[in-house]
């Protein structure tokens, strides 16, 4: 009688495990065997139709940091309506973006207590190094049979493949690519034209008319410096303060910031100060041309045209500053409707002329628009397959969109307009559109290319309005032979290299930046041992990693 009691339990035992392993899916945490995918219905081919056959018969624990705006993702109706679609169900864990800076390398050491995946995991190249030698993630490119949708856009577009390509020619983590044409002049000048006119109606200024006061005026630095010196001076906003600020940006910020200036001298300048120009990687910062323009600005400085406040104030106080009562004279941002709250009251300069009416050249920025590094899957997941079909599915064109900008019916209108492309909704009265992006849509892996803008999706009108002023105010101002640093993969000695060197170079040459334009400029003397130094401490060496991974990039490429 025991051994029969005995082999009953050992028989129902046996029968809880099947189930639990068919029905488990990954759940690191959870551990156990992986699902029986036949049985699940797993498939991938029809990239419209359920993943897995049953709701809730698989499922994954996912970690994301996530922005303060944004509701948890469980909430989000983008991923509420993905999961109906997919009836894979994402068990999400969200982390602010401030908690997951502090906890990434011990969440990555804790294995027991690993995530399946992390997703918005900003891993960099290093990272993807180390804890791919680590076998810690998976080996993306191995389940690239999985995922149809990436991988049309990886035959689709070479330079996309090179971009999330690791050295070792394997791909490790899944991109957001986000193209508009957007990120490589990250700047427009704009000035207030009633300030302007004001100045032209009273004689103090004669060297442009009233009806020059219209979008695409091109002023050089001498009339530059003579109106704002007067927006300094006087009480322009007619409200008995000293308040006026006559010029404005965020210093060294990836948008709105001073590099434009520098244009001005001849120098295609951007925030990281380096850039390609005539396929040589190159540090902008020991340009003589860095040094007129940089003695330029602190003089700016000096004469409280541009207020000290501006080499310390973060994005949000820049945006504070324009909101209420008008106080900007001129800034330079993407758009003026996100600085001040009378938008209509600015124009557009094209790029600032030199001192002597010199044509000005604009730099381009390195800010990617494909980010690498967006989601890792790891390797205790169990059936990595089947997340990944589910990671594939944000590479459609019209999730992508949802995903990056909320869904249809809430951030879309229900009906595609005549040539079947989303059409997006005006925000909410009183809600800016980032706001209501924020609120949602989790903005993490997804892609939005020109083949996707031309045949799915309509820009935002905000985005079209940035893109036709960049093509008539910047763009034309791009020399041909400077090109943006694209996504490089380095090597492991590289990486160790640029461990040894980079931090060093960049924070020696920031530092000098800062007290150049705090104390009035740099002399001869003084940027002549910065160059040595930097030399010292590693630039050279630093500079050969960036060009042995552009040469990588650009054969790459060419395969």
């Amino acid at each position: 009688m025991k051994h029969k009691t005995f082999g009953k339990l050992l028989a129902c035992l046996l029968a809880a495990v099947m189930l639990f392993a068919l029905f488990a899916g990954c759940g690191g945490k959870k551990g156990g065997g992986g699902a029986d995918l036949e049985a699940l219905g797993y498939q991938w081919e029809d990239t419209d139709a359920p993943i897995v056959k049953d709701k809730d018969s698989i499922s994954f624990h996912v970690l994301a940091q996530k922005n303060a705006m944004t509701p948890n993702y469980s909430d989000l109706q983008v991923f509420r309506d993905l999961y109906d679609e997919t009836h894979v169900n994402i068990d999400w864990e969200n982390i602010t973006e401030s908690a997951y800076a502090e906890r990434k390398a011990l969440i990555l050491s804790d294995k027991d207590n690993w995530p399946d995946a992390i997703y918005h995991a900003g891993f960099t190249s290093a990272e993807i190094s180390r804890y791919s030698r680590r076998n810690t993630i998976v080996t993306i490119s191995d389940y690239l049979e999985y995922m149809p949708n990436f991988s049309a856009i990886l035959e689709r577009r070479p330079d996309i493949r090179a971009a999330v390509t690791s050295y070792d020619g394997k791909i490790y983590s899944l991109p957001r690519i986000d193209e508009m044409g957007l990120t490589g002049n990250p700047n427009l000048l704009f000035m207030n034209k009633n300030w302007l006119l004001e100045l032209i109606r009273d004689g103090s200024i004669d060297f442009i008319k009233e009806s020059d006061v219209v979008d695409g005026l091109q002023l050089d630095l001498t009339q530059m410096t003579a109106i704002l010196e007067l927006f300094r001076d006087r009480d322009m906003n007619k409200n008995n303060k000293d308040d006026e600020i006559p010029m404005s940006f965020v210093f060294n910020n990836w948008q709105g910031n001073q590099t434009d200036l520098y244009g001005a001298f001849g120098l295609p300048d951007n925030p990281d100060h380096m850039t390609i120009i005539d396929g040589e990687v190159v540090l902008t910062a020991v340009d003589e041309r860095f040094k007129t323009a940089t003695n330029f600005l602190a003089d700016w400085i000096k004469e409280d045209i541009v207020p000290l406040s501006v080499l310390e104030n973060s994005q949000d106080a820049f945006l504070a500053s324009g909101k209420g009562q008008e106080k900007l004279g001129a800034f330079y941002w993407w758009e003026s409707a996100t600085v001040v709250s009378n938008p209509d009251n600015y124009i557009v300069l094209r790029p600032l002329k030199g001192l002597n009416g010199e044509e000005p050249v604009l730099g381009l920025s390195n800010y990617p628009e494909i980010s690498t590094g967006g989601v890792v899957v790891m390797s205790s997941c169990e059936n990595p397959e089947v997340l990944l079909t589910w990671f594939d599915r944000h590479y459609d064109p019209l999730w992508s969109a949802q995903l990056n900008y909320g869904p249809i019916g809430v951030a879309y209108e229900e009906e595609p307009d005549e040539n079947g492309k989303l059409v997006q909704k005006d925000p909410p009265e009183g809600m800016t559109a980032d706001e209501f992006r924020l609120q949602l849509a989790p903005m993490g892996i997804m892609c939005l290319t020109e083949y996707e803008w031309d045949n799915y999706v309509n820009m935002e009108p905000r985005a079209k309005l940035r893109l036709e002023r960049l093509e008539k105010y910047a763009n034309p101002y791009n020399p041909e032979n400077v090109d943006r640093i694209p996504t490089l993969s380095f090597t492991l000695e590289e990486i160790n290299i640029l461990a040894q060197y980079e931090v060093n170079v960049d924070n020696y040459l920031m530092q000098n930046y800062m007290q150049w334009l705090l104390n009035g400029g740099v002399s001869d003397a003084a940027f002549n041992s910065f160059k040595s130094k930097l030399n010292e401490i590693g630039l050279q060496q630093v500079l050969q990693c960036y060009q042995s991974a552009y040469d990588r990039y650009l054969a790459n490429q060419a395969e």
